[in-house]
Order: C-alpha cells, then structure tokens, then sequence
C-alpha cells in the first residue's frame, strides 16, 4: 500500500514520522508533496527511502490513500490539481476540520475520511477523531483504524461535534500546555525555583495525571476529590481558580465555534463560488 501527503508542514510532519517510528509503515511507502520542495525534502534527509513525486497529480496517480494536510483556503486549488488523476476506490483523508465529508465528494470521486489528529499522535497517544463517507466499506474503515491505531487511539465522531471534539483532543494540548507555562513562571517569579526544575516538576506531574486519568480510572471530579482535602492548601487554590476562572471557558468554546464558522463560510465561498458577506 502506499501512503500519498499533500502537505509537509507541521501535522504532515508529525503523521508521516509517527507512522514510520510506530512501524505502521516503512518509508518506501510513503510519498510526499509540498509546493516548497525544500519542506518535503528535509523530510526525505530523516528518511531516505520516502519518495517525492514532482507534482501532485504524481502523488494522486500512485497513492492507494491520499493524506490532504493542507490549510483551509487550500482545498480547491489542490482538488483542482489531482481531481483528474483520482480514482473511486481511493481513500482521501482530510485533517482540516472545517472541510466537510460532502464539501470532498462533491468534488472528488474518491472514499472520503475526515480524521483530525493531535500533536500526542507523536508520541504514539491521544485520540484521531474519525468521520467516515457512505462510500467506504466496512474493509475501508477498519483499514483507517488499523493505520491510526498505530499512533493513537482512533474514535469515530459524528461530524455535527467537529469543532468541540477537537477542541478537547486537537487544541486541547496548547490550551493544556498553555496552563502548565503560567503556572511555571508564577513559580519561577515568585519563589526562585529555577525554570529548569519547575519545568520538570510541572511536566512529570502533567504525565502522571494523564495516567490518573485515562488507564488508572480517575474522572477529573474524583481526582480533585482525592487531592483536595477539605480545609486545605489545595481546596483553597481550587476555591480561588473556580471563582477567578468562571465563565472563561464558557467563552473559550464560543470562540473557537466563531472561527470555525467562518472558516467553513469561507471554505464553502471558496468550493462553490458563493459570496461571503
């Protein structure tokens, strides 16, 4: 079988070592494309055998699944590309959330999976969340599964709770990492620990809580039950965050689900030429 990517950039990257690191996939079955050549063959320098088609079209013509790890805007000058050199019995994933299943097969005659990735993917963890078209059959689906499951555990989703389930899984690492640095550097400013220490103290404690929460049957509410104890050190800092932090992530969701709208306005102006206000 080989593995076609359209797209090197970050999460291209991040797929394409996570496959060949899990064993899923050796690099001579993988070919890559990026409109800056220099991208795709940074790759190639890591692993030699990987292949890089002139075009894209090459790419389409080969691949048995085509990996589309490209930015929104995107889509269409790339589906214009290889919509000739595609066939039915090909698998296309998608990673752009707000491209939709039926925004793909409208223009493409291939099987169409959505899949939205996480950067844990890297460290063979963490969900792919998966959303299937009609087309594929049962054999199809449990292909993806098998490729995914070699770097994640791979969750179908319904398409309607795209944007909240990556928030969650996709985003949700940033939002998380970006917690861990605020309370890193409070530490730092104001105690004298030293960033190098603090760092690590904050990401064991991050490692270990996922293992809390994920193979050793804690839920968030009973992992916090657990630490605090009433009358306590951490019970007080929960009493203060809870009060400070209200309403924060209430926002946090309506914000993402704005971006995502209009970014699916702008996708759907720039597949069907409809005009956005």
């Amino acid at each position: 079988m080989k593995i076609g990517f359209i797209g090197t950039g970050s999460m291209g990257t991040i797929l394409v070592q996570s496959l060949i690191k899990s064993g899923a996939c050796h690099p001579n079955q993988i070919l890559i494309f990026n409109r800056t050549r220099k991208k795709a063959e940074r790759l190639q320098e890591q692993y030699p055998d990987i292949l890089i088609p002139r075009t894209a079209q090459e790419l389409a013509s080969q691949a048995d699944v085509i990996f589309l790890c490209i930015k929104p805007l995107e889509y269409k000058n790339v589906i214009d590309e290889i919509v000739s050199c595609t066939r039915s019995e090909q698998i296309v994933i998608s990673i752009t959330s707000p491209v939709w299943i039926e925004h793909l097969e409208d223009q493409l005659p291939c099987k169409i999976v959505k899949v939205i990735p996480s950067i844990t993917n890297y460290a063979r963890s963490g969900a792919s969340l998966c959303m299937f078209s009609q087309r594929l059959t049962e054999e199809d689906r449990l292909q993806v599964f098998s490729l995914l499951s070699a770097i994640s555990e791979p969750l179908e989703i319904n398409e309607n709770y795209t944007r909240i389930s990556s928030d969650l899984s996709s985003c949700g690492p940033a939002f998380l990492a970006f917690f861990v640095q605020q309370l890193i550097q409070a530490a730092v400013d104001h105690t004298g620990i030293s960033r190098e220490e603090a760092t690590r103290l904050a990401s064991e404690m991050v490692l270990g809580t996922g293992k809390l929460l994920t193979s050793e049957g804690f839920t968030p509410d009973t992992l916090i039950e657990k630490v605090s104890v009433p009358g306590g050190i951490t019970a007080e800092a929960i009493r203060f965050m809870d009060h400070r932090l209200e309403g924060m992530f209430d926002q946090l969701i309506m914000k993402t689900h704005a971006k995502y709208d209009e970014d699916v306005e702008k996708v759907e102006a720039m597949i069907y030429g409809t005009k956005v206000d």
